[in-house]
């Protein structure tokens, strides 16, 4: 087991509720892009997740009640905000819930997110702009950006490209970290954290991080043997306080994810920082 406890802050259920939610779609995007066996991918209890985080010394996962488009679309479908709101009051000493945006649901869902954290203690914001097909920057997403702000709560979101998840349905890559530059701009007060490290424009994210005292970078989705040299760079020095570990899990498995981050020989207080401390203090964790 590894010495140090992490902190995974975009994570996924896979329990039996979510599963029998999710389009086919998805299974198979895992086991192609992502080069996941398919019995990997089976439902699991909530118990048989913390079995695979405890193995991996991941002390909390943030749980994401994403919302993967517009309902009715083509491949697009709504993790229910219950199964995340549940697996948080069965566990709540390992588990946080991130409610998910889809800037189309209007202010009923700008009501939505204000009751995920205040009713049910929902610790941020979760949002996929390309499933949209809105930029970051998009007047849309002001009032989310605005009630964020009056929760005192961070918003991720994905940045980087985009893949063609429905072969029916390609969506747009939208997500250029850049756009980042001007909702920092407008809302200093807000929590920006850009997911899924910003590939192909890592270093765009990176900088958007370094300019902005508001923005930071989640790891998620990709594998650490693939992280560009400069994100390395950037987790073990000059940005260390600015990035934090994430899975995406079952994108990735917690096994993987660490053992890779540990052969990328990162230094004893940013390795710290980046796998705990930084998710702990830019969600205001009390553990």
């Amino acid at each position: 087991m590894h010495a140090l406890p992490a902190i995974d802050a975009v994570c996924n259920l896979n329990t039996q509720e979510v599963a029998e939610a999710r389009p086919e779609w998805i299974n198979k995007f895992h086991t192609t892009k992502f080069g996941r066996a398919p019995g990997e991918l089976q439902r699991e209890t909530l118990e048989d997740m913390l079995r695979l985080m405890d193995a991996s010394n991941i002390q909390m996962a943030f749980l994401l009640a994403a919302k993967v488009g517009q309902l009715g679309l083509e491949g697009s479908w709504h993790i229910p905000m219950s199964a995340v709101a549940d697996a948080v009051n069965r566990y709540p000493d390992r588990f946080r819930g991130i409610m998910g945006v889809d800037p189309t649901e209007g202010m009923k869902g700008v009501r939505q997110l204000e009751s995920a954290v205040r009713n049910h203690g929902f610790i941020g914001a979760h949002l996929y702009p390309h499933w949209f097909e809105l930029a970051p920057d998009h007047a849309r997403y002001y009032p989310y950006y605005a009630k964020c702000v009056e929760l005192d709560v961070p918003i991720q979101m994905q940045v980087g490209q985009s893949m063609v998840y429905v072969p029916d349905r390609p969506l747009r890559s939208v997500g250029r970290p850049i756009t980042l530059d001007a909702v920092a701009c407008d809302f200093p007060e807000l929590k920006l954290v850009g997911i899924h490290v910003g590939i192909p424009w890592a270093d765009e994210m990176i900088m958007m991080a370094y300019k902005h005292r508001n923005v930071f970078i989640g790891s998620d989705a990709h594998a650490p043997k693939y992280w560009p040299a400069s994100f390395v760079n950037f987790i073990n020095t000059y940005g260390q306080d600015k990035v934090f570990y994430g899975t995406d899990y079952p994108a990735l498995s917690f096994e993987r994810t660490r053992r890779e981050i540990d052969d990328l020989g990162l230094r004893e207080v940013p390795y710290r920082k980046f796998m705990f401390e930084n998710a702990k203090r830019i969600y205001k964790l009390d553990i």
